[in-house]
């Protein structure tokens, strides 16, 4: 009778072992069941227009970003459906043309933390981010045009990608971009627009 109620514990143990085992696979994978959850690279264009009477000029931006988006470095929430909320970085190197002022290009670079809401087809995600950096406008000295070449840059955008195969994805956005130098120079007219950008994001495996 005893060597029967020990085989059964150990059974019971060994249950209990496998399960925990199974439950421990399928979170990790769960966890890595993302795109996001690998390093991608993006390219992102639009056409932004002035929405503030800082310049008498009516400035036209066309922005270009090569993006680069790193691996998630905090989840925030998981939902049982599916759905999660994660942060990661991005980064990206900036390429404008200017219209309708008297600089023509600017080139800079940017850093943002970015916030991802996956839905529960975990092929569409909700995004947004807000961020700056610094870079070059070839600035031309004149009344209401930017006072130096070393500009500061602020965005923010908000948008909404799709998965179109397991490596890339299509996304838009609406997006805010302000130029100024920070006061460094008086006066200092800065530039502010908003519209749209479209891009495709993918990973290099």
């Amino acid at each position: 009778m005893y060597p029967c109620r020990m085989l059964c514990s150990n059974c019971a143990i060994a249950r209990i072992g496998l399960l925990a085992t199974l439950s421990f696979i399928a979170s990790n994978a769960f966890a890595q069941d993302l795109p996001s959850d690998h390093t991608e690279y993006g390219v992102e264009t639009g056409y932004l227009s002035k929405i503030k009477d800082n310049s008498p000029y009516d400035y036209r931006i066309v922005p270009t970003q090569l993006v680069w988006l790193t691996e998630p470095f905090y989840d925030l929430w998981r939902g049982n459906s599916g759905m999660r909320l994660l942060a990661r970085h991005r980064f990206a190197l900036l390429a404008e043309t200017i219209r309708n002022g008297p600089e023509t290009y600017y080139i800079g670079l940017s850093a943002a933390p970015t916030l991802e809401l996956w839905l529960p087809d975990q092929k569409t995600a909700l995004f947004a981010a807000v961020g700056g950096g610094a870079g070059y406008i070839n600035a031309k000295g004149v009344e209401g045009g930017q006072g130096q070449n070393f500009t500061l840059n602020f965005f923010t955008q908000a948008g909404l990608r799709y998965q179109v195969t397991k490596d890339v994805a299509l996304f838009g956005t609406s997006f805010f971009l302000h130029h100024s130098n920070g006061g460094m120079t008086n006066p200092n007219p800065g530039i502010d627009t908003e519209g749209v950008t479209l891009g495709l994001i993918w990973q290099a495996r």
